[in-house]
């Protein structure tokens, strides 16, 4: 298996380009974050991820979790991992000063984030919940409840879990089973059964925050009657010290495709009807605080497609330069194998499609960002409007690829990528949970045709569309014949996405099956454009920077490469998917009867 190594040149460019990281210290709730802190920032974790994260990689996925007797321990390697993470105050990246965090925007927090999941995606997953928990009680917890658990939690002494799915409740929440019970100091009394839940159980922190959805007596139906219940695995004293083991335990973990070294769990609570649990938020209104949560691990989920791909990418890469086979056209002898068009083409691929990755991650970060901090509410707004349209859109893109070009690492392997020594299998087995972790990506293309397109009357995507359409000129007069290449790929894609993205909003309401019958491909579509558009400006950015003095030109060059070969080799597809996201749905409507004919 090949040494990882952090892309940091390939990150600050990002930053740069579509990070705004120039002016991002301007800001005051983020004053500290300037360009050279950032860099140090990136080069510790890339030195952390490189050196003690990715060695426990395959020693994880051999390992895996064990179970015995409730209890979950992970390999030996792992608790080192986690000191060296938690000492280095790697746990509290995005979260405020008062409680012990960093403070640093998200666009530098994902930044990070992909480091972790190219070393060891297994092992950043308990990073990902403890943040995603970390957030929600942030967000939604009372000055007590954040005073007890967040500065533990930041440290990295405790951790989080999301408990949503129940046997017979996997994305329908509506249909959950767990119940509380008011007790009378206040507290709820939790019974239920979750399963799926990563890192319910494990060895690594002292205590283990459970938040829980379940339905308190007389609740309305469906999702409206669920409530969020914060449950610690050891309850908490009044000084802050651990205190009684909590009825809550971990019944078994799952045998899995990937993510060997992740315990997925299933979780039981109030076994013995003694199971304490504290309220956060409001009763009936716990899908609020978990979906804070939710919102933020689909953005790291699609942080982790980007990662695994990263990894393949070196992998592939490295072993495309070392391996000799057949030769070459006008070759002597057996060539490396990245000499041959095809292989040049996959490499190509994986590369192209990583940028815009990357850049589509840096962008929904920089939205997030900016809804906090931007000069005016109207600003804000439109900015919270625009993390909300991009958040699917990066959750599913991102995953669908990683799981694609982790495929197409084991491809340019050959053989050896189907023997599991060489660790490219473990990369696409890794990978191939993203698509379903936070919600299917077929539940992320409904949320964006259903809620998020038509986000303020469609005026969101509209500006997004118009965004896309401004840096057309620039490219058409820029010196030079790859800016007006991307431009002739860039310009009729963006038209069709408009066109599909007006089909959509016409006819969600009324004709609402043939919308969702079509909206993964209308997300498909809208991800390669809005990767085109990433990559164009980047392109130009490039491009002004080729005659600075001490210019990196063979980097330069290659970000400019990467932009064009996406534009010619994807953008021509966004633009095919007109026909197929505006007709042709309705035969939909008759594939049950069809199937089974």
């Amino acid at each position: 298996m090949t040494v990882y190594s952090a892309p940091s040149r390939e990150m600050m460019f990002t930053l740069e380009t579509i990070g705004r990281l120039q002016d991002i210290s301007g800001f005051e709730l983020y004053e500290h974050a300037t360009p050279e802190v950032v860099e140090q920032v990136l080069e510790e974790a890339g030195k952390l991820a490189r050196d003690v994260i990715a060695p426990t990689n395959p020693i994880g996925d051999k390992q895996g979790a064990k179970y015995e007797n409730g209890k979950v321990t992970l390999p030996k390697e792992f608790e080192a991992a986690w000191k060296a993470y938690t000492e280095g105050g790697w746990p509290g990246v995005p979260f405020e000063f008062d409680f012990g965090g960093q403070s640093l925007p998200w666009t530098i927090t994902v930044a990070v984030s992909e480091l972790w999941s190219s070393s060891n995606m297994a092992f950043g997953l308990i990073m990902l919940l403890n943040q995603g928990a970390t957030e929600a009680i942030h967000a939604h917890g009372t000055e007590e409840q954040k005073a007890t658990y967040l500065e533990k939690m930041i440290a990295g002494e405790w951790t989080g879990t999301m408990n949503l799915t129940e046997p017979q409740a996997g994305s329908d929440l509506g249909e959950i089973k767990s119940r509380a019970t008011p007790a009378a100091d206040g507290s709820w009394r939790i019974k239920g059964q979750k399963i799926f839940i990563t890192f319910g159980e494990h060895d690594l922190s002292k205590n283990i925050i459970h938040l829980v959805l379940a339905k308190t007596p007389g609740a309305p139906a469906g999702s409206k009657g669920i409530s969020c219940f914060i449950v610690p695995k050891y309850l908490i004293n009044a000084d802050g010290s651990l205190g009684a083991r909590n009825d809550v335990r971990c019944v078994s973990i799952e045998h899995k495709i990937g993510i060997h070294g992740s315990p997925t769990c299933v979780m039981a609570f109030g076994d013995n009807d003694d199971c304490v649990g504290y309220m956060i938020g409001k009763e009936n209104r716990g899908l609020q605080a978990m979906f804070t949560m939710m919102n933020n691990a689909r953005l790291s989920v699609g942080v982790q497609g980007l990662g695994l791909a990263e990894r393949a990418y070196q992998q592939a890469l490295a072993f495309a330069q070392e391996r000799r086979q057949s030769r070459a056209l006008g070759a002597a002898s057996p060539s490396a194998i990245i000499e041959h068009p095809d292989v040049r083409r996959m490499l190509f691929t994986m590369r192209s499609t990583i940028d815009a990755m990357r850049a589509l991650v840096c962008r929904n970060a920089l939205a997030i960002d900016l809804s906090k901090v931007a000069a005016t509410p109207e600003e804000r707004t439109a900015e919270r409007a625009m993390a909300d349209l991009l958040t699917p859109i990066t959750k599913s893109w991102c995953t669908d690829k990683g799981t694609e070009l982790t495929s197409l690492n084991i491809q340019i392997h050959g053989g050896m990528g189907f023997i599991e020594e060489t660790g490219a299998a473990q990369h696409w087995r890794d990978s191939r949970i993203a698509p379903i972790y936070e919600g299917t990506n077929g539940i992320q293309a409904i949320d964006l045709v259903t809620r998020k397109v038509t986000l303020h009357g469609g005026d969101t995507v509209r500006g997004l569309i118009a965004e896309i359409e401004s840096v057309l000129p620039a490219l058409e007069t820029a010196a030079g014949t790859d800016f007006k290449v991307i431009a002739s790929h860039l310009a009729p894609a963006a038209q069709a996405f408009a066109q599909a993205t007006e089909w959509v909003l016409a006819n969600v309401t009324n004709s609402p099956n043939e919308v969702l019958a079509t909206a993964s491909v209308y997300l498909d579509m809208a991800a390669q454009v809005v990767g085109g558009w990433l990559l164009a400006r980047q392109a130009l950015a490039a491009g002004a920077k080729l005659n600075e003095d001490g210019a990196d030109v063979k980097f330069l060059r290659a970000r400019i490469a990467s932009a064009r070969f996406f534009a010619e080799q994807r953008l021509p597809v966004a633009a095919s998917l007109l026909g197929p996201v505006t007709t042709g749905n309705g035969l939909l409507a008759d594939l049950p009867e069809l199937l089974i004919a």
